[in-house]
């Protein structure tokens, strides 16, 4: 399982440890990630994603999963969240359709 948001694209980072003698080594950042269930008001389901605490927050902000797939961008999102996206828009086009 790799150490990348899901809706975000947030992956590890690499750096150095600096110590107070200027001694650099080699570190690495890892995303802050969680286990969420969020619920599709569209698909009306519950999805399991492994997404960073910031993502959360801005799912929250955006009002819902659906609401935030609708913005995101396909490039930063993962596979199962691009499926997903896709569901949910199409699903979508049929309701204002009917």
């Amino acid at each position: 399982m790799s150490r990348a948001c899901e809706l975000t694209g947030k992956a590890v980072q690499t750096g150095n440890n600096v110590s107070h003698a200027n001694n650099k080594t080699r570190r690495r950042f890892l995303p802050n990630l969680v286990n969420v269930t969020l619920i599709s008001e569209a698909l009306n389901q519950n999805v399991r994603l492994r997404i960073s605490a910031n993502a959360l927050r801005s799912v929250e902000h955006r009002g819902g999963l659906d609401a935030f797939l609708a913005k995101a961008s396909e490039k930063e999102l993962s596979q199962r969240a691009r499926l997903l996206k896709k569901q949910i828009a199409k699903k979508t086009a049929a309701q204002v359709a009917a």
